[in-house]
């Protein structure tokens, strides 16, 4: 049992997480419209919601989030990580991954548009990020309009050991997708903007080496966008320049394993999938999220036409070839398609 933590100004102390939410009530708002498509690994099943038309599912999600992350060290301390991005007008939309042997939540994402985003007085996106971080007139005029911001990222406690459950191996494969799937039906969207999240209780050396290590590959150049607390880090640079001295990526990616290995410790996942889905990657810095257990998030910017091509065919190109007619949506963010079981026309808008 890790020890009960206090939030940060307002000292509060951790709530009960909520119990499950009845498997009967999840079945009932997992209608036909809200199914985006089937995953290439484990024949899962992918859905979009927003919480005013699925509660139901929106308190479970909020459930098994607040449990991932505060399993992991981090959360808001509250009986659900819910807040008010998941519940405003124009809210985040919900993408989760169902497994109907189980019929549980496996992990989510949550995501908004960047042609959805509202500025507020100061001319800055009402994101979820935006007490982090602050974004350039340049990135505003010329990415946020092509943009989706995803965020709270999990993949449900059972699904994170691999020796448990088979289905844990394709669990961040099955998540992206979800992801493939909604720049084909959005195709305004050239770019994933998004945070990596790093724990407080990961070794500060191996924290210095990962965050020296991205931002000699993937370092923005132009501010697009810039943390407005950045984080300290400990380790003099110098101590790394020696170290990373390969002359590829690859190699260099090696040395980082091998020593981040070396301290007990590995890559963290995600951000591990990251530093391998594009070569060109942006990295806008790092900084503590207050309120969420200070964890440690940094800034990232995708394009989709750059990920790398395995990646591409995997979760892109094979929703393409399984519903070649998603091709010819060219109305706005948000839509989605399904395919009635019983149904003799192909697919309905």
């Amino acid at each position: 049992m890790r020890n009960e933590r206090c939030y940060n100004s307002n000292d509060m102390k951790e709530e009960e997480i909520i119990q499950p939410v009845s498997k009967e009530l999840l079945k009932s708002e997992l209608t036909p419209d809200r199914l985006l498509r089937v995953t290439n690994k484990s024949h899962n099943d992918i859905y979009v919601f927003s919480a005013i038309d699925a509660p139901n599912l929106m308190d479970e999600v909020g459930r098994l989030r607040e449990e991932a992350f505060r399993n992991a060290g981090g959360g808001t301390g509250k009986a659900k990580d819910i807040d008010e991005f998941d519940l405003m007008p124009d809210c985040c939309k919900q993408l989760i991954v169902w497994n109907p042997d189980n019929e549980e939540i496996i992990g989510g994402y949550r995501y908004v548009f960047g042609a959805d985003w509202k500025l507020g007085k100061d001319g800055q996106p009402i994101l979820a990020t935006s007490h982090m971080f602050h974004f350039s007139d340049k990135f505003l005029k010329e990415y946020a309009p092509y943009t989706v911001e995803l965020g709270r990222s999990f993949v449900s406690l059972g699904y994170q050991n691999v020796r448990e459950n088979s289905k844990s191996i394709f669990a961040l494969d099955n998540l992206w997708d979800g992801l493939g799937a909604l720049t084909v039906l959005n195709p305004n969207c050239k770019y994933f903007f998004g945070k990596v999240t790093m724990y407080p209780s990961y070794i500060r050396r191996g924290r210095d080496m990962i965050l020296y290590f991205l931002k000699k590959f993937f370092d923005d150049k132009e501010n697009l966008i810039i943390p407005i607390k950045p984080l300290k880090i400990e380790t003099p640079s110098s101590e790394f320049e020696s170290l990373f001295n390969a002359s590829s990526f690859k190699e260099n990616y090696r040395i980082l394993n091998r020593e981040i290995r070396k301290l007990g410790f590995n890559i963290p996942p995600l951000v591990n999938a990251y530093m391998n889905l594009s070569p060109t990657m942006k990295l806008f810095g790092t900084g503590i999220n207050n309120g969420f257990g200070d964890v440690e998030e940094t800034g990232i910017l995708i394009a989709v036409d750059e990920i790398f091509e395995e990646k591409r065919v995997r979760h892109i190109e094979s929703f393409v070839n399984a519903h070649p007619e998603a091709l010819n949506i060219t109305s706005g963010a948000n839509n989605l398609i399904y395919k009635e079981k019983d149904s003799n026309s192909d697919f309905d808008k």
